[in-house]
């Protein structure tokens, strides 16, 4: 009833603002109109004062999810290439060959994000583009000068490139040579790759990312076969090749210590002359027990260890977690003495992908359903759930693993701030989903309403754990631009600007509106504290 009444208030303060300002979002095509938003009274419970001083507020991509131009200027094919010309598996059957066309519109682009306030930008390079075929092959010099073009843009207009060498996609010729991430080989030719990054980018980077979420790329390409490889067994999924049981642990163990070289590369050979900071992100959902009981505490904790400390363990302490260790025996690779000493707090920082919780139930005291997710031996016996009693831990969204609980933002900074000594952190991502559905009007999906409540509360829950001391010193809201959403094409929409996917015009929603002020309200923050030293 709560919600009903809620949705039909929002619905008339819609109305309300339309009138007053006789103002039809369809007739808003330049960026510059979306100032029009500023006076409609928004959610302002988060205090950006309480952010530190040098805080970074960014937007959020990925190289296949944005650029487009995918068989460009020399650029070779990647696995999310093939993968979505060939496998059948994407809701619309869509795919990245042109996607927001950032490769061409990236100077409007920058523009954008200008307008917006932000700071700095993540996004990533596509290793296909610079590399076509891995070590197998030439630099791709119009590649490098993508690259360079972009970050010279973004640093023109002030804005900080915080850049990921891989975001889910690498050459197809490596998986055709090696497999993806179940070769060793592979490191070697990432290490190669980020050498050439950094020796024509590095100059002007500051902020380095290996990989991004390569705990969704284990699970996802070797144990569901939902992502490219395609590789999974069993009840895990439906693929014609892998090993759900074993694959995902050694595709992980060959990212991690890829991620460890690269990093030994940096810190040895680049950093004390290109000053800048190399890390890691890693997708990370809190996991609630369930209930208090001793059993399905443990059971979160298993949930994390299985999930998000999988990877950050190793990368921070030099080992996997123990929980795992104890549940997989050999079945978990292990690290050398020489592995452990490159491994060892082989990060300057964390980047955390937070959007979602859910609550966790032990399935080694009681008993689980066969196949529910997180219950087999392999994934750390306990049962994932939206759901307790009936309820959901928070409103559902329009995918079904994205559940708006703000709380588990405070909470998910704090257990890493605890776990891993306060290590600093970005929060690398973090956004809404609106479904984009054939009858869903552009003047609709401009309106976003929950988004800026969303971004609110999450900010709000993100203060609160700084100051309770945990050392945050970035937030990047995915994402700038309605994009190619992996398995569901175009059809969820996570941009703070709406994009037409026929004539890829780029126009503002509500919540540009709200982030620039939030923004805006930060940096005014610090001019005054400033003047009053």
């Amino acid at each position: 009833m709560a919600q009903a009444l809620h949705q039909v208030l929002l619905a008339l303060l819609s109305a309300l603002f339309v009138s007053a300002h006789r103002f039809d979002p369809l007739e808003l095509p330049k960026r510059t109109d979306a100032r029009r938003f500023d006076s409609l009274r928004l959610p302002e419970r988060a205090d950006p004062s309480l952010l530190p001083a040098n805080f970074l507020f960014g937007t959020a991509s990925s190289a296949y999810q944005y650029e487009g131009a995918y068989r460009s200027d020399g650029k070779g094919l990647n696995n999310w290439d093939v993968f979505t010309h060939n496998s059948g598996k994407i809701r619309d059957g869509s795919n990245g060959d042109v996607a927001t066309d950032h490769y061409h519109r990236y100077r409007e682009d920058v523009d954008l994000m200008a307008d917006l306030g932000v700071n700095s930008y993540r996004f990533s390079i596509s290793w296909a583009r610079i590399l076509p075929r891995g070590r197998y092959g030439d630099i791709n010099k119009a590649g490098i000068d993508f690259y360079n073009k972009l970050i010279d843009a973004l640093l023109q207009k002030g804005i900080q490139p915080f850049v990921t060498l891989c975001h889910y996609d690498i050459p197809q010729e490596l998986v055709d040579r090696y497999g993806g991430w179940l070769s060793p080989k592979l490191r070697e030719d990432f290490r190669y790759y980020a050498d050439v990054c950094f020796k024509f980018l590095g100059d002007r980077v500051k902020y380095w990312v290996t990989f991004n979420e390569p705990n969704v790329v284990a699970e996802y390409g070797y144990r569901s076969g939902q992502y490219p490889p395609s590789r999974c067994s069993g009840s895990f999924g439906n693929c014609t090749v892998g090993d759900s049981e074993k694959e995902p642990f050694v595709a992980a163990h060959n990212i991690i210590l890829a991620h460890a070289a690269v990093v030994h590369l940096y810190k040895t050979k680049y950093q004390m002359e290109q000053g800048g900071l190399i890390g890691i992100v890693l997708h990370a959902v809190w996991f609630e027990p369930i209930s208090q009981s001793p059993a399905d505490t443990l059971a979160a904790q298993r949930a994390h260890s299985f999930f998000t400390n999988w990877f950050l363990d190793p990368i921070i302490n030099g080992n996997y977690p123990s929980e795992m260790r104890q549940i997989l025996g050999s079945d978990l690779p292990e690290f050398s003495e020489e592995d452990r000493t490159v491994l060892l707090k082989s990060s300057d920082f964390i980047g955390v992908n937070h959007y979602t919780s859910f609550y966790v139930k032990d399935c080694i005291f009681s008993e689980c359903e066969a196949g529910a997710e997180g219950a087999s031996r392999t994934e750390g016996l306990f049962l994932r759930t939206p759901s307790k009693n009936g309820v959901p831990i928070g409103e559902p969204t329009a995918l079904d693993w994205l559940y708006i609980y703000p709380q588990g933002m405070e909470n998910i900074i704090n257990y890493v701030k605890e776990r891993y000594g306060n290590v600093p952190v970005f929060v690398t991502e973090n956004g809404f989903v609106q479904e984009s559905r054939r009858n869903s009007t552009t003047a609709e999906l401009l309106q976003d309403f929950k988004r800026v409540e969303y971004m609110d509360g999450y900010l709000n829950a993100l203060t609160r754990a700084i100051r309770k001391g945990a050392d945050v010193r970035g937030y990047f809201a995915w994402s700038l631009l309605d994009n190619f959403e992996w398995l569901h094409g175009y059809t969820k929409r996570f941009g703070l600007y709406h994009v037409d996917f026929s004539s890829l015009e780029r126009t503002p929603k509500l919540s540009t509106a709200w982030y620039r002020r939030f923004i805006a309200k930060h940096a005014a923050a610090d001019t005054f504290e400033v003047a009053t030293k």
